[in-house]
Formats: structure tokens, C-alpha cells, sequence
């Protein structure tokens, strides 16, 4: 008697519904990945070494969705933007993935190129030794933190109306939810960069 077909699977497949299940649920399983895509757990480990194998190529999918563009000649301040920008963008299309992220070593190709070239950047800026780290974790923080800010419900702070009279009359001057997200970005990365800007000001005194 033949054997049943084996469910052919790919790499691809396996990612594109390993992030459905975190769109979902905030996180995914071998076992429900293995469900969802109708084969044994053990024929997935026929593809990848597990589920810090699956996290890696998940980062590496949403970073190649939001390619940024660095030309030649172009300031370090404005690579800085491009790339902090597409990071944040590419976790606008799966918010709940950003949790999962911080948890992990950083190992995957496309994402290391990514910080190669914030490193970079920072070094034709002028920034040196352990202030090339410190500026790279600080984005990091920035893009993650707003990565986060995306997953956040639509009324995130609910004060009564007979008490914190200042939060409340700033929530009324806030705007929907998207443009409050959108304008506490733009806020955010010119502080960073102002503050980028004077910590070069003071290493190159």
C-alpha cells in the first residue's frame, strides 16, 4: 500500500503563517503553526531548526516589505530618517510582532545590514567608539517603542471626566488616533535627532 503524499511546505509558507498566527493571538507555536498549515511539528524542523529560527526570518520578511533608500552623498541625518522610518514601517503591517523581537539575538542577514548602515551613518556623522552603540540602542528604543505605539488600543489613556484636568485637555487637542500616532512619531525623531545633533556638538569640542 503507497504511503500518503507528505504536505509539501516552503520556508516562505511557513513565515507567511507563523505571522498571521502572531497578528492574531501576539504569538505563535510549533504545534499551532504546524495546525494551521495542515502538517506534522516534526516536518517543519524538516525546514528550520525551530521557533528562534522562524522569529529570525519573520524580522527579515518585514524589514525586506520596507526597504529604505540611501544614496550616494546623502547627509547622515537623513540616512537616519530613511532607516528609522522603514523600521518603524515595517512593524506598521504587524505591531505584535515587536514584543517578540526584543526578546532575541538580532541574527538575521537583511536586519544586520540595516544596522551596518546606521552604523555607518553615525561614523561619517563623527560619532565614536561607544557612542556608535549607545546611538544605535537609542534608535533602536525610538523605532521599537513606536512599533509598540502601533499595537496600542485606540483609546489608550481613559481619565474620568471629573479628574486630570491637564491630560484630558490634551487628549482633546490629540486628534484621531492614527495622526496622534503619526504626529508623536515626526515629535519623537526630531528630538532624537536634536539630541544626536548636540552629543556630536559636545564629542567634537
Amino acid at each position: 500500500m503507497p504511503r500518503p503524499p507528505v504536505p509539501l511546505i516552503s520556508i516562505d509558507a511557513l513565515v507567511t503563517a507563523a505571522l498571521e498566527l502572531v497578528d492574531e493571538a501576539g504569538d505563535f507555536s510549533l504545534p499551532k503553526l504546524a495546525r494551521k498549515i495542515g502538517v506534522s511539528q516534526s516536518s517543519i524542523y524538516n525546514h528550520v531548526s525551530g521557533r528562534e529560527e522562524i522569529l529570525e526570518l519573520m524580522r527579515g520578511r518585514i524589514i525586506s516589505e520596507s526597504p529604505y533608500q540611501l544614496h550616494e552623498g546623502q547627509g547622515w541625518e537623513e540616512s537616519l530618517r530613511a532607516i528609522v522610518r522603514s523600521y518603524r514601517d515595517a512593524f506598521a503591517r504587524h505591531p505584535r510582532l515587536a514584543p517578540l523581537m526584543v526578546l532575541q539575538t538580532v541574527q538575521d542577514p537583511q536586519v544586520l545590514a540595516l544596522y551596518e548602515n546606521l552604523a555607518i551613518a553615525l561614523e561619517e556623522a563623527g560619532f565614536r567608539g561607544q557612542d556608535v552603540v549607545s546611538a544605535i540602542s537609542t534608535i533602536d528604543s525610538f523605532a521599537l517603542g513606536f512599533a509598540l505605539d502601533l499595537a496600542a488600543p485606540q483609546v489608550v489613556w481613559a481619565p474620568p471626566v471629573d479628574g486630570y484636568p491637564a491630560l484630558s485637555g490634551a487628549l482633546e487637542n490629540a486628534g484621531p488616533s492614527a495622526e496622534r500616532g503619526e504626529a508623536a512619531f515626526d515629535f519623537g525623531l526630531e528630538i532624537l535627532m536634536a539630541g544626536l545633533r548636540s552629543r556630536l556638538k559636545q564629542a567634537l569640542v
